[in-house]
């Protein structure tokens, strides 16, 4: 087992994913799938706006305030990294055979609940969304809550098997061209990462962003 610390840096900001209206899990989801706890999971990791085109999308928060991150949304993170790393030349990810379930069963982000660090303020992002249906194109409204470039996120990521430790740095890495949360298609959530020590000293990654400063 290896454990490796991480602090991600955002270079784009970065938008909340739960809904600011906790009905929309019990009138539309739950309603529709028949294990309203998984898509719960599964929505906050990968975005509401997948799921469901009404509301606001906000950070959850802790009692005193402070957004905060699932562990599952990095879990998330790692997923789609893999995946397209996998299409990539020379990677490790492309060498990786059902890496979702050995993401899931063997690596573990920690704690629970990771807080945003470095926090100015929260703003809004307001988007449209677009798509084609069977009476043409339709065009929504959504509003997100927004955390700006240079927050960040500092947490542990246990490896159980060893060699997935490369991986993990590997995926790590995939975050500037892909990031965490939602619109990351349009280049949101993009960021860097420092490996730091057991004092918090950096002692890798590759964090430019803050060196740039």
């Amino acid at each position: 087992m290896e454990t490796i610390k991480v602090k991600l840096t955002f270079t784009e900001p970065v938008l909340g994913t739960a809904p600011a209206n906790p009905d929309i899990y019990r009138d539309f989801i739950g309603s529709k799938a028949p294990d309203a706890a998984t898509v719960e999971d599964e929505v906050e990791a990968l975005g509401v706006d997948s799921v469901v085109e009404k509301g606001m999308t906000v950070f959850p928060k802790l009692e005193d305030g402070t957004p905060f991150a699932w562990d599952y949304q990095i879990k998330g993170f790692f997923k789609g990294a893999c995946g397209f790393l996998r299409k990539a030349d020379d990677t490790l990810s492309s060498k990786v055979k059902s890496y979702k379930k050995e993401i899931d069963g063997l690596i573990f982000p920690s704690p629970r609940k990771i807080p945003y660090e470095n926090v100015k303020e929260i703003t809004t992002c307001q988007r449209p969304l677009r798509a084609q249906t069977a009476q043409g194109e339709r065009v929504s409204l959504a509003i997100s809550e927004q955390i700006p470039a240079g927050a960040s996120l500092t947490f542990e990521v246990i490896c159980l098997a060893k060699a997935d430790l490369a991986l993990v740095r590997e995926w790590l890495d995939f975050g500037r061209y892909s990031g965490l949360s939602q619109w990351r298609n349009a280049g949101m959530g993009r960021m860097v990462w420092d490996e730091l020590d057991d004092e918090g000293n950096v002692i890798g990654g590759n964090n430019l962003y803050q060196k740039a400063k």
